[in-house]
């Protein structure tokens, strides 16, 4: 039995490589550049997600403010619309949950801000009326998505799609992503305080 949960292990962790292999460089350096342009600007950063992904976009929030913080330097302008519980159920039981992103997306937002949208299938209804909401308020727009992008993967303006159909693989890799995203932010803000 040992050895099964060994083998099963084993194969998890070959099959993450070669999903970690199969990574969209190009996208993922254009999500860096619309970030960076976000945070240069002091736009607005809104990030939303259901279920792990909730949990990824305050993950992600946290390290967007206190990492950079942590360093002596301004954080991100960024907010998780999935961290106002009470909110998000107000809005799900008085409309739909189909519109928990959109009402605060109408109310905070501002042209020029920024909506990082997480999804492992692309195709979360409120995920995708954010998107919506977004263009219509002219947002830029990133998808950290999996399963060929979905629905998200041809509207956002900078989809990151992960090559996997599996969630596990999917969400991990969109971890990945939050520690990726914000190591280069603070390896950016040291080089430009030598600079200084």
């Amino acid at each position: 039995m040992t050895t099964d949960r060994r083998d099963f292990a084993t194969r998890y962790v070959s099959n993450l490589v070669e999903v970690l292999n199969a990574l969209p460089f190009d996208a993922i350096d254009r999500a860096l550049g619309a970030l960076e342009a976000a945070y240069d600007e002091g736009r607005q950063v809104f990030i939303v997600g259901n279920g792990g992904s909730a949990a990824t976009a305050s993950h992600m929030c946290n390290d967007l403010v206190w990492g950079m913080a942590q360093i002596g330097r301004p954080g991100f302008r960024a907010v998780a619309l999935t961290d106002n519980v009470p909110l998000m159920t107000a809005i799900a039981n008085d409309l739909s949950y189909d519109e928990v992103f959109t009402v605060p997306l109408r109310t905070l937002a501002k042209p020029g801000d920024l909506l990082l949208v997480i999804s492992g299938s692309g195709n979360s209804r409120n995920a995708v009326r954010a998107a919506e909401v977004a263009k219509e308020l002219a947002l830029t727009t990133v998808g950290f998505l999996g399963r060929g992008g979905g629905k998200l993967g041809a509207m956002v303006d900078v989809p990151v799609v992960v090559a996997s159909d599996d969630y596990g693989p999917i969400e991990d890799v969109h971890m990945m992503f939050d520690h990726l995203v914000i190591a280069y932010f603070r390896k950016r803000a040291r080089a430009l305080s030598q600079e200084g």
